[in-house]
């Protein structure tokens, strides 16, 4: 992909910046040279390397939600102002 002044104005567009035009021929170098480096990358053999979605390995750990405060519920609700089906109720905000 080539870095154009386009695509740079069209990037300072996107992120509501404006930068000067050396910033601009400074922006346009340091994309193309990281588009570069990531060319390089996606030379590399990567047969049989499983895909993941975190480096470290590790999985999402998981637990039992157990209500521990049941008993505070009345008191709870017996702050709010209205209350319906054991919920507190509030004034509709979106329509």
């Amino acid at each position: 992909m080539e870095i154009t002044k386009e695509l740079i104005d069209y990037l300072q567009k996107l992120g509501r910046i404006r930068l000067s035009p050396e910033d601009q021929e400074k922006t346009m170098k340091d994309l193309g040279s990281i588009l570069g480096y990531i060319d390089m990358l996606n030379e590399l053999d990567t047969t049989g390397v499983e895909p993941m979605s975190h480096a470290s390995g590790r999985t999402n750990v998981f637990r039992v939600d157990n209500v521990t405060n049941d008993e505070m519920r009345d008191d709870v609700l017996s702050n709010a102002p209205e209350t319906k089906d054991g919920s507190i109720l509030v004034p509709k905000t979106v329509e």
